[in-house]
Order: C-alpha cells, then structure tokens, then sequence
C-alpha cells in the first residue's frame, strides 16, 4: 500500500490495538467478525467501491455500515469498520487487504492473550516447511476445482489436535480464501504478522545439525545486537547447508560456521 491507504491502516492498526488492550474486547470473536467482513467485501464489488468513493462524506460510509452491518456483527468490529471507510483509500481493494491484516492480527492477539503466540509462531513456520517439501499437499492446498469445504477439511485432519486454534483458524482462512496470493506468500506475511506483536523480526535458521538450547540463546542475542531488535528465530535442519549454519533475516543471508561468528561481528559492530 502506498499514500492515502497506508495512512488508513497505520491508523486502523492503531483502533485494532486500543480495542483488543481492553479486557471487555474478545479478540477471537473480533477476528472472525472482521474476516467475514473481508469475505463480503472481497465478493461484493460495488458495495466495496460505494465505501471507498472519496467523494462520498466519510460519515455517510460509516452510517451505512452500521445499517448493513450492525446488527450481524459486534459492537467492537462495527466501530472498526466504520474507522476504516472514513478513511481515505488509494484503491478500493486495499480497504479488503487491510481488513483481512486486521483479522489476522486480532487473531494472533487472541493467541498472546492466551500465551500461545510463540506456539502459534513455530507452527506456522513448521506448516510453510511441510508445504514447500510436499509437492503433493501443496497441490491439494492450491486446486482451484478443490471446493473451500474441501480444503478446510485435510486441514483439520493435518492440524487438528496437532496444532493451537489460531494456527489453523488462520491457515485455513489463508488456503480457502488466497485472494489470488500464494500459499507461501500467505504463510510468510502471517509470520511476519506473529514477529510483529512481540516487536521481533523473524530469523530463518538453517544449521547442518539441531542447535543446542545454548546456541539458539547465543545466536538469538547475537542477532538481536546485530539488528538492534529482538528476533524470533524459526529453525530447520538441512545436513547440506553450506558452512553449517545459514541465516535469513529479511533479504539479507549471513553463512557461518558458528554463531559465535556472529557474536563476533556484533561485538565489532558495536565498539
């Protein structure tokens, strides 16, 4: 998003927050009220137009997705709504894109609340791995003749009792509702997502062997220095990755052998 449309959702980010910091707020149920209005709007293009016209009076908008909306969904998702469509928009389809970030966020929310959002974290990274190495689930995941019904079901016979509610409310949301994104694209923007709610950016870590508990603390604070945030580190084993040890943050790749090599480097950067 550029210009108008990125000012609309630093603000809205902002409402979503000061909403779900309140206890009275259910952020599971936000979510789902949130991503059912993306589902409207996705499907309903001249509704979607009408609530981003600029020549339209930002309240006008507002009334009338109290009037269509109001009674279907809460409170706290109605007041969001109508935040959203007196705002100002570049293009009628961001206001769909920044609905969509908004539910999963209140989702992933809902999982902070309940301490799960590290789980949540590893589990969405674990799914993106499974899906890029079985050529097989990932036809299955991205058939167009496959039916929503379809697709939500082999996703709770792979997830179910395997991995927390918010994982699979919002990899199934991600798979029966792409938007015309990629299944991997999907997956990476709700990591990226996840590593926001902390304030942490995401490491990708590739090591030739499982790193210790030791390792992945040093590695862990040795990033963090590097980049001056804290980082969430997704792991994964490949016996053949080069150097033993491969990071991604980013678009930036660092090769070692050690991650005192990166400890190393930190403390060069630093003095």
């Amino acid at each position: 998003m550029n210009g108008a449309s990125r000012d609309a959702l630093a603000a809205a980010r902002e409402r979503l927050d000061a909403l779900t910091d309140s206890t009275s707020t259910d952020a599971e149920r936000l979510a789902g009220e949130l991503a059912a209005v993306t589902a409207l709007l996705n499907r309903e293009v001249s509704l979607r137009r009408v609530l981003t016209d600029p020549a339209q009076a930002g309240e006008a908008k507002a009334e009338l997705v109290q009037r269509l909306l109001g009674s279907q969904i809460g409170g706290p998702a109605a007041d969001l709504v109508s935040g959203l469509v007196r705002s100002r928009w570049s293009q009628s389809r961001d206001l769909v894109d920044a609905l969509e970030e908004l539910a999963d966020t209140a989702d992933l929310t809902a999982a902070q609340q309940a301490d799960k959002l590290d789980d949540v974290e590893d589990e969405l990274f674990r799914f993106a791995r499974i899906v890029s190495s079985t050529t097989e689930l990932r036809a299955a995941l991205t058939d167009r003749k496959a039916t929503a019904a379809a697709k939500g079901e082999l996703l709770r016979s792979l997830l179910g009792g395997r991995a927390d509610a918010a994982t699979v409310r919002l990899v199934t949301r991600l798979v029966t509702a792409p938007r015309g994104r990629s299944l991997e694209a999907g997956l990476e923007s709700l990591s990226k997502l996840a590593a926001e709610r902390r304030d942490r950016v995401v490491a990708v870590v590739t090591s030739a062997v499982p790193l210790s508990d030791t390792q992945k603390q040093r590695l862990g604070a040795a990033l963090a220095k590097l980049y001056g945030r804290r980082m969430h580190l997704n792991l994964d084993v490949d016996p053949d990755v080069v150097g033993g040890i491969r990071v991604q943050v980013g678009d930036e790749v660092i090769n070692g052998s050690l991650a005192d090599r990166l400890e190393d480097a930190a403390r060069r950067m630093a003095s």
